[in-house]
């Protein structure tokens, strides 16, 4: 999936637009990367609410199409927007890129997406990628959204995909210390689905639907 600056297909524009707005002193892609807005006493939360549930709604599948096929602070942006607007139509597209893992960082937004969208087409490309990945203790991208995301649809579907990657001493225990050993900090699956709550929790909470 070869990248090229969105001015290349004609759509110069939707960086500034959409990825490098200002919220106090930090640009939104940094601020959906950091999760700030999902705290109760940052200053610009009801701004950038607004403006990320207005952006969602307005811009054009072909701005978003754009936006995916440049780099990750675009890449997360265009899944976070995707993922509040529920465009199910990107499906098979971040399920793509979330495979592909490219770039750094966006794979987080696409696991949202992939949550908002709520279905078990979303779950099966989730369970896909951990199958993929967990086995690669050597790495560490975005195993921890994917199972987080993952969890939080079992719960909305009445299914146990998780089960099998949680078990005692299973892939996600042996990740866990794989990557460890190469300096990173464990989560419990509890906590990552927890994060994946707050995520979606807030996108529903100021969703127009």
């Amino acid at each position: 999936m070869p990248s090229q600056h969105p001015k290349e297909v004609g759509y110069g524009h939707v960086v500034e637009s959409y990825v490098t707005r200002m919220y106090g002193d930090l640009p939104r892609y940094l601020v959906l990367n950091g999760g700030r807005f999902l705290g109760p006493r940052w200053w610009h939360t009801t701004r950038f609410t607004r403006h990320l549930l207005n952006d969602a709604a307005a811009i054009t599948d072909e701005e978003l199409e754009a936006l995916l096929g440049y780099e990750w602070r675009s890449r997360l942006t265009a899944a976070w927007l995707i993922g509040i607007d529920r465009r199910e139509r990107f499906r098979a597209h971040i399920g793509d890129l979330l495979l592909a893992s490219e770039v750094c960082y966006s794979g987080s937004a696409y696991c949202f997406a992939l949550t908002r969208f709520g279905t078990h087409t979303d779950a099966e490309i989730l369970t896909t990628y951990l199958d993929h990945y967990l086995p690669r203790t050597d790495l560490h991208y975005d195993q921890p959204a994917a199972l987080g995301a993952l969890l939080r649809l079992d719960a909305l579907l009445s299914t146990r995909h998780a089960d099998r990657f949680t078990e005692p001493d299973g892939l996600w225990d042996e990740w866990v210390k794989g990557v460890g050993r190469l300096g990173y900090p464990s989560y419990t699956p509890a906590e990552l689905r927890r994060w994946t709550d707050l995520q979606c929790d807030f996108a529903n909470g100021w969703s127009r639907t």
